[in-house]
């Protein structure tokens, strides 16, 4: 069994109250925050001033994914502010691996994210250049949907490579993580999981990323 991490997305939580909603999954790895701006996905969520506003008060580090046009320009700057990694989306990148590199120099990890519906193999070569892939397991942009089993494959293709060359690349899935979905994705090769409203939406949120950890380590 690997160790499996619980990354509760913040889109499910009160933003008229987020250092309280913080504070209520304090007991997970890290909170993962998306940032959107209704042109690469058609939402539009929070800015690199909130985020740092949020990096001094969490409990936890911050896990951000940029859903926007032109990471390029955009993505170092919540890398400064300190926030642990900082995920961007191949589709929407012109030098990825510049970026990626920049992300890493500028303190914080480095995540490269693929759509549903974008294949994998045309970004393993780039595995050593960043500290995690994230597969998209729904469409990006808003919180709530179901977990596409399409994307099954796919994970599985990249934890095998992700095995072959040496296992130091994360491997994350966001989108309609739940006690039973979170079970596949861990049997399909996944270690780091976003969940939102599974957290959020339950009573007692520790107990919930308590048991979401439970069933993927079990599973992995």
């Amino acid at each position: 069994m690997s160790r499996c991490c619980i990354n509760p997305s913040i889109l499910s939580a009160d933003f008229a109250n987020l250092e309280a909603e913080f504070a209520r999954i304090a007991t997970a790895d890290a909170a993962h925050v998306d940032v959107m701006d209704n042109h690469f996905v058609p939402n539009l969520t929070l800015g690199l001033a909130v985020v740092e506003r949020l990096q001094k008060i969490s409990p936890i580090p911050l896990d951000i994914h940029l859903m926007i046009q032109d990471p390029d320009r955009w993505g170092r700057a919540y890398a400064e502010v300190g926030c642990d990694s900082v995920t961007f989306h191949a589709e929407a990148a012109t030098a990825p691996i510049r970026l990626a590199r920049e992300l890493r120099s500028a303190g914080s990890k480095a995540g490269l994210a693929i759509r549903p519906a974008t294949a994998v193999e045309p970004y393993l070569d780039l595995l050593p250049e960043i500290d995690m892939l994230l597969v998209m397991t729904v469409e990006p942009g808003f919180g709530g949907q179901k977990f596409l089993d399409v994307t099954l494959p796919k994970i599985r293709r990249a934890a095998e490579a992700i095995k072959a060359g040496g296992g130091q690349v994360a491997l994350q899935v966001d989108g309609g993580v739940t006690e039973e979905t979170i079970v596949r994705a861990a049997e399909a090769g996944a270690d780091v999981f976003v969940a939102g409203s599974s957290v959020y939406g339950a009573s007692d949120p520790a107990a919930a990323i308590a048991a979401l950890r439970e069933a993927a380590t079990n599973a992995s």
